[in-house]
């Protein structure tokens, strides 16, 4: 296998995944684990055995045209950096499903838990694979929809639920940002392809979008990144399970943000806004995460403020413009990860064998567990930069940093000593983590008697800790190689010489971290027993800093805000609304007719006048003008005005050649005019007899003479455009193209529907979606609709039937009826296959002559609406299974996997492909794969349309049961009349 198609395989696996994990049943633990392990450790597999093609002749990459005339291809692109953090994602995730198979109840829906971590695994990959701009912003943003689905796993949980949505609220709003960031960045260059972006620095620090697109970048990285103020969200996200924690809050989520800055610092750092605001919030962060990491109570509260804490540390050294703070900054990357997921996944067992992760009440679990105890202390001394392990080496090298950097700059002034100061508050925490948890007096009162837990569940921290300890004893022959690949894939030349060794003689940093550790143990003792019985497990002197009071009030700002205009610009009517939108059109015309001169007699070819043209419309227009008058007390007049408008726009449409229009327009009268009639059988009666006082009346007047007036200007307005365009030249635009093309480059001849599935299949793509939507949105609404008491009284002409029954011997109600319609129903039943032949027919002739796909769904959905008008929805439902919901899945499936064929021939998205094929019979038959697209197309537009034909039907089965529940009562209180004494 290419080493290429490897990358897509690595890719692409874990979205399938989690195809299937969904579709297992929710008590298949077991099952869920095995597929989530074997995704990831083939994917690993594939990434791991790139490793040696690593940077030999560039980066290797996977490419599919995507929207090639706008210069954007799907790129998976594979360097040392992606390398490194594609292994952090996928070494870490096998790590955490093993460990979640054993952690999650058997009570829990795991099938659904591997489902979200599945596609947040692929979505990681996408953003550090991406070789394209937009493409990883595409990625960028599912990462904060799965990660919002797996912080809110536990949906019954409230401040699961309140986590997942600030989290999704804070980092979608920065995706936005990193949208238009990226769009910027790609109008500088030119180029959204990846490595014309890399090889473009100097265009882009000297644009002038420069500082607009760093900005909007940054806004993406810092607010995925949770730094300061926008780490707010980090901690709520533990509402998680612990396993999504380790995962999310170790090696990717936090991380994409880190990932971006390094990816983007060769063309975007460098300048003193880079400097001030990376730096900055790196310096911030850091501060603000280990000072409040000092006072938390809860065990994944104390690693959440540590992981933001750690996260400034690695911002602030991307902050700094030198090669060497990039080198530590990589290196810290793969450092964190490994310490904080081993310490999440220790505090998980904590909470799973104790039933608490408060600190105050846990002491002493040295003694129930040693081992976990042991494994924990080790990474806790990790993470508080403790010779010997990874965290003191890349410690070291900020802290050397740090001291490098000092100069005349302020913020340079304070690194040293602001750096150290850091690193004591971590050794402080560190040592609190431990002293809290595993020493002291024995615990007390706990849920559960603390035990260890069962072998595999501690394997994967066993793992981490090993790394832990292999890096920091031996770091050239561990994590040394992949270091080096990944800082040449970003910095090049600019590459400096950087040494990994434990011992660098007695120097500055080494001071700064002695000073740290023993100050960190020194603020312990001394001030550890008022820290540990805080109340409030918050921070002095930022009690009033509630990062999440202050979301809620902004948000609860926004939403007033909005209501606010909501009450001044919106109304729930919808004339009032026509009217503002028509008011606009007219001054937005006005304005541009004023401001650019509007000649409406300039000479041009005049057609000659047709007298039965102008009747036909003429008679459209009135119509129009009748519907108009009578919708207000006389709907089924107002309805069938309405059809009469349609008609004469199906025949203006045949009358000037296009008949492939007129089809279409007439069967969507049709259907439109049919289900307008259902609707309105169950709105309120108006009655023209209700007095109403005079003021009303007069308002009311008033109200219509405005809209006439408005109506008039408008529809003059569109007559005079109409006029202007239609007596010019013709403009020589695409249409020609279409007309000439149509048949050499897609093989038919109906330009319209070549048009349609083929030269703008996309545009169709997206309207078949909107239209799915739409059916199951009315279906939604009239789930919960409940007819008008008035119009569930049975029609006048029914009352006379039933009453001539009633009268008459042998005769039930409803007999005379059945009698009246049993001509058309038989008709109408005969007719169901011919009209179904008649949207196939349609269906196949579509692609050369009047017909298609949207044309044969109606026609269809025409078959299916008879039925239902002369036989009843009771009738037509013990007899057809329509599913119409299931006729929409197919639909959109089959069209958007029509689409995807062309991949497999190496070519965009939903292009065509039409060849010639003789069977033995028929001869030369054309035969194009925008055929398969159509039949999409046809399938959900049967199922939308008849999804809300069955709503509308099923009103009647409403008014049948109110009546026969109505029948009910009465009985019921007759026969207990009957019962009462006299």
């Amino acid at each position: 296998m290419s080493p290429s198609l490897l990358v897509a395989v690595a890719a692409v696996l874990p979205f399938l995944g989690s195809l299937v994990a969904i579709g297992l049943p929710g008590s298949a633990r077991n099952a869920a684990a095995a597929v989530a392990g074997g995704v990831m450790l083939v994917s690993l597999a594939c990434i791991a055995s790139l490793y040696p093609q690593i940077g030999e002749a560039g980066p290797i990459t996977w490419t599919l045209d995507w929207l090639p005339t706008l210069g954007v291809r799907f790129i998976l692109r594979l360097d040392g950096l992606s390398w490194l953090f594609a292994m952090l994602v996928l070494g870490i995730g096998a790590l955490v499903v093993l460990y979640a198979r054993y952690y999650m109840a058997a009570a829990d829906p795991v099938p659904r838990l591997f489902c979200y971590f599945l596609a947040f695994v692929g979505a990681m990959l996408g953003i550090v694979l991406s070789g394209n701009l937009i493409q990883l912003v595409v990625f960028w943003e599912l990462t904060s929809v799965v990660s919002f689905l797996l912080i809110g796993y536990w949906s019954d949980n409230a401040s699961a639920r309140d986590g997942a949505r600030m989290a999704l609220t804070i980092t979608a709003a920065g995706g936005l940002c990193l949208l238009v960031g990226m769009v910027l960045i790609g109008q500088i260059v030119g180029s959204y392809d990846l490595e014309t972006v890399l090889a473009s620095g100097d265009t882009i620090r000297t644009s002038p979008l420069y500082l607009p697109a760093l900005i909007l970048v940054l806004a993406g990285a810092l607010t995925k990144s949770a730094q300061f103020p926008f780490h707010i969200w980090l901690p709520r996200a533990m509402a998680a399970p612990t396993p999504i924690s380790a995962y999310l809050h170790s090696a990717t989520m936090v991380k994409a943000g880190i990932f971006l800055m390094i990816r983007f610092w060769p063309v975007l750092a460098g300048t003193e806004s880079w400097y001030w605001i990376v730096g900055t919030a790196g310096m911030a962060t850091m501060l603000v995460g280990a000072w409040s990491a000092i006072f938390q109570h809860d065990l994944k509260g104390l690693l959440a403020y540590s992981t933001i804490s750690h996260l400034g540390l690695i911002t602030l050294l991307l902050g700094l413009d030198s090669p060497l703070a990039v080198v530590a900054a990589i290196f810290h990357v793969v450092n964190h990860a490994t310490f904080k997921a081993s310490l999440f996944m220790a505090a998980g067992i904590i909470d799973h064998e104790t039933g608490t992760r408060d600190m105050r009440r846990l002491s002493g679990l040295w003694r129930a567990m040693p081992y976990t105890a042991t494994l924990a202390m080790v990474a806790a001394a990790a993470m508080a930069g403790v010779p010997l392990l990874n965290g003191f080496l890349s410690k070291e090298m900020f802290l050397s940093e740090a001291v490098d950097n000092a100069g005349d700059h302020p913020l340079h002034l304070a690194l040293p000593v602001l750096a150290t100061l850091a690193s004591a508050f971590t050794m402080l925490y560190s040592l609190r983590f431990i002293r809290q948890t595993f020493f002291g007096p024995a615990p007390h009162d706990l849920p559960h008697e603390p035990h260890e837990p069962v072998r595999w569940m501690r394997i994967p921290i066993e793992a981490l800790v090993l790394t832990c300890i292999a890096i920091g004893l031996v770091p050239n022959l561990t994590i040394g190689p992949a270091l080096e690949g990944a800082v040449r894939a970003v910095l090049g030349d600019r590459t400096p010489d950087y040494d990994l060794a434990i011992w660098h003689g007695f120097n500055a940093p080494l001071a700064m971290s002695v000073v740290a550790l023993v100050g960190g143990v020194v603020l312990y003792f001394v001030f550890g027993k008022r820290i540990n019985t805080n109340p409030r497990g918050g921070p002095w002197l930022m009690d009033r800093l509630d990062g999440g009071w202050l979301f809620e009030r902004a948000m609860t700002g926004l939403v007033r805000g909005a209501r606010w205009l909501e009450a001044r610009l919106g109304t729930e009517r919808l004339q009032p609304q026509l009217r503002i939108l028509f008011l606009a059109a007219l001054t937005a015309s006005l304005a541009a007719g004023t401001a650019r001169g509007l000649d409406l007699t300039a000479p041009g070819r005049m057609t000659e006048f047709d007298p039965a043209f102008a009747l036909m419309w003429l008679v459209g227009a009135a119509c129009a003008i009748g519907a108009a008058e009578r919708a207000k007390y006389h709907r089924l007049s107002a309805a069938i005005f309405v059809g009469g408008a349609g008609l004469v726009s199906s025949l203006t449409f045949l009358w000037l050649s296009a008949p492939d229009l007129a089809v279409t327009q007439i069967l969507v009268e049709i259907v439109t005019t049919v289900m307008l009639l259902l609707g309105l059988r169950w709105l309120p009666k108006r009655d023209q007899a209700i007095a109403v006082p005079a003021s009303e009346e007069a308002r009311g007047r008033r109200r219509r003479l405005v809209d006439l007036c408005i109506a008039g200007l408008v529809g003059f307005g569109l007559a005079g455009l109409a006029y202007a365009v239609m007596t010019r030249p013709a403009v020589d635009g695409i249409s020609r193209w279409f007309v000439e093309e149509a048949y050499p480059q897609a093989g038919g001849r109906n330009v319209v529907n070549v048009l349609l599935v083929d030269f703008r299949a996309f545009d169709t793509l997206g309207e078949i979606c909107v239209l799915g939507v739409v059916g199951l949105t009315v279906f939604a609404l009239l789930r919960r609709f409940r007819p008008a008491p008035d119009s569930l009284e049975r029609p006048a002409q029914q009352v006379r039937h039933d009453a001539y029954d009633d009268a008459r011997e042998g005769r039930e109600p409803g007999h005379t009826t059945a009698d009246a319609l049993l001509v058309p129903r038989v008709v109408i039943t005969w007719l169901f296959p011919f009209i179904v032949l008649l949207a196939l027919h349609l269906f196949l002739r579509g692609h050369d002559l009047p017909g298609g796909g949207f044309a044969a769904g109606i026609a269809m959905t025409v078959a299916f609406m008879l039925q239902y008008m002369a036989n009843g929805a009771q009738w037509v439902e013990e007899r057809l299974r329509i599913q119409p919901i299931s006729w929409i899945g197919a639909g959109l499936l089959v069209a958007v996997l029509a689409g995807a064929g062309s991949w497999l021939f190496g070519r965009p998205y939903l292009t065509a492909f039409f060849a010639y094929w003789e069977p033995p019979v028929l001869g030369k038959v054309p035969v194009a794969s925008a055929l398969l697209f159509d039949l999409g197309i046809m399938v959900l537009v049967v199922g939308a349309s008849a999804l809300m034909l069955v709503a509308l039907a099923h009103q009647s089965l409403r008014r049948t049961r109110a009546a026969e529940a109505e029948a009910e009562a009465r009985d019921a209180a007759e026969r207990a009349a009957e019962k009462e004494p006299a």
